[in-house]
């Protein structure tokens, strides 16, 4: 679909990358789930190199089981993040369809980045526990690697239309700037009424729109937007709210402007903790502002702080800002060796890096 630049976007992306036939029991392969692939082998990459030029405690021949943890941890922890800190209700739904339980349907999307990175914490514990490595370090590591998976998870946030941005103010709607995004899912808010305004809108322009109350009606129009058809785009985009692109915001703040922090702070060699500590801080206090422009959860209410009102990602970031600075002073007065760097490896260990 032609994105206009002198008006806002109107979003056409379809969530699945390949679609399989009816008859199978899944719908298709999603981008969603391609980019906890690429995220995951992003980070296998940057361990694995990691280890071999010694820059890491973490011998070689494991990086393939730290990654196993990791991939639990990370969806272990995401999901049952989600289910805690917003939406409770999957924890006791259950159906007779496929996967039976709320907490498994991972397949209709809801993964919670701070539960994320508590189930690495986590698995991390008792990986290095098991391998007698340095948690610490190991927890050094792995922060180190986070960044291109939040990035990518933010960018198949945008594709599957989710996670919205605020509405733009009212002085800023008419006409809409480029950089806005409107979303075709909208029409399945509107009233009746409306709703059949414009299908009688569409059926005189020659679209052919199954009779509302249909519930095919608001999905065979999403399907013409991203199928790019021109007459439903023209008839739609002027009847649409238009959002902040808060997922690219995130994107951007949680991929490449956190692995610079990431790469600046690990430049020498630091001792361990240190870069954990700086994740948690510089993640933290770009959530806070790029939540700014995100639409609050649904049933989700905002929290009133002497810092405002906030929402409950805000909240548990600036829970990230404290560890940030408490555990900095912390680790960074432990009397331990520094290790890693990236501008030059170190020495290879024997047994590697035990203790905290």
């Amino acid at each position: 679909m032609a994105i206009l630049l002198a008006e806002a976007y109107l979003h056409g992306l379809d969530p699945f990358a390949i679609k399989f036939p009816a008859s199978w029991p899944i719908a298709g392969l999603r981008w969603y789930g391609l980019a906890y692939l690429a995220g995951f082998l992003v980070a296998w990459l940057m361990v694995r190199w990691m280890a071999r030029s010694h820059r890491t405690a973490i011998p070689t021949r494991i990086v393939p089981d730290l990654m196993i943890y990791l991939l639990i941890g990370v969806l272990a922890g995401g999901r049952l993040g989600y289910c805690f800190f917003y939406d409770p209700h999957l924890l006791v739904d259950f159906t007779s369809a496929f996967p039976f339980w709320g907490l498994l349907a991972i397949n209709k999307g809801g993964m919670a980045s701070h539960g994320g990175i508590l189930g690495v914490v986590a698995t991390l514990w008792i990986f290095a526990t098991k391998n007698h490595l340095s948690k610490l370090h190991l927890l050094d590591v792995a922060c180190f690697t986070t960044a291109p998976g939040l990035f990518f998870g933010r960018l198949a946030n945008f594709v599957n239309a989710e996670l919205w941005g605020r509405a733009l103010p009212g002085s800023m709607q008419q006409p809409a700037p480029w950089w806005s995004i409107k979303y075709p899912q909208e029409i399945m808010s509107w009233s009746v009424e409306r709703l059949a305004r414009f299908t009688d809108m569409l059926q005189g322009a020659g679209f052919t729109v199954p009779q509302w109350p249909d519930a095919r009606t608001t999905n065979r129009i999403i399907e013409a937007v991203q199928a790019g058809d021109r007459t439903v785009i023209d008839a739609l985009r002027p009847e649409l709210t238009a959002f902040y692109p808060s997922q690219l915001f995130q994107a951007i703040t949680d991929g490449p402007m956190l692995m610079l922090l990431m790469v600046l702070v690990w430049l020498k060699p630091r001792k361990p903790g240190v870069v954990g500590a700086w994740f948690l801080g510089g993640y933290g206090v770009m959530r806070i502002a790029t939540e700014r422009f995100r639409e609050p959860d649904l049933g989700v209410a905002l929290l009133a702080t002497p810092l405002g009102d906030l929402s409950r990602g805000q909240v548990l970031s600036v829970l990230m800002v404290v560890v940030f600075v408490v555990g900095g002073l912390i680790v960074i007065r432990r009397d331990v060796e520094p290790i890693g760097g990236l501008l030059r490896g170190r020495e290879p260990a024997a047994k590697g890096l035990p203790g905290p």
